[in-house]
């Protein structure tokens, strides 16, 4: 999977320092969910106030969040898109560089675990998946944990 990273946080060193876990997490979940080699995801890593405008925009929610997800393709939440109809252009990943950190440190573990963490749940939630249902959220959550274990992200791991 070809991932392009761009944003205004996307240069800074907060993010080189995660980037290398990000992509590693992003390609393990390209490999265990068997997409096609030539699927494209824009990864953009904002700060808290152009991720709080995008939010406010599009989910009518005034506040800041961690993640936002814009897939190319109308979904039905919780109906994850069989692996031979993924477009190649999946969609947009929007990722607060600010969050990362404080959720990090909130939750103790590595900005690295929680950085690869956000965008393998914006990557499912551009593929289908959702966690609106208590079953939905069973299985999103179950799949990015073995995804990030793959990765050589546990939970309370790097």
């Amino acid at each position: 999977m070809e991932v392009e990273t761009t944003g205004s946080q996307a240069h800074t060193e907060g993010w080189l320092r995660v980037e290398p876990a990000v992509l590693r997490a992003l390609a393990t979940a390209a490999e265990v969910l068997g997409m096609p080699e030539d699927a494209e995801l824009s990864l953009a890593v904002v700060d808290d106030q152009e991720i709080h405008a995008l939010n406010r925009q599009y989910r009518h929610v005034d506040a800041p969040t961690d993640v936002l997800s814009f897939p190319l393709l109308e979904l039905e939440p919780g109906e994850p898109i069989p692996m031979d109809e993924i477009p190649p252009v999946l969609g947009d990943v929007v990722l607060s560089l600010p969050h990362i950190y404080r959720q990090a440190e909130a939750y103790g573990h590595s900005p690295e675990r929680e950085a690869a963490f956000l965008a393998v749940h914006g990557l499912l939630h551009l593929l289908g998946h959702d966690h609106v249902t208590p079953e939905g959220e069973a299985r999103m959550f179950a799949l990015q944990e073995e995804i990030l274990e793959k990765a050589g992200l546990p939970r309370h791991g790097a």
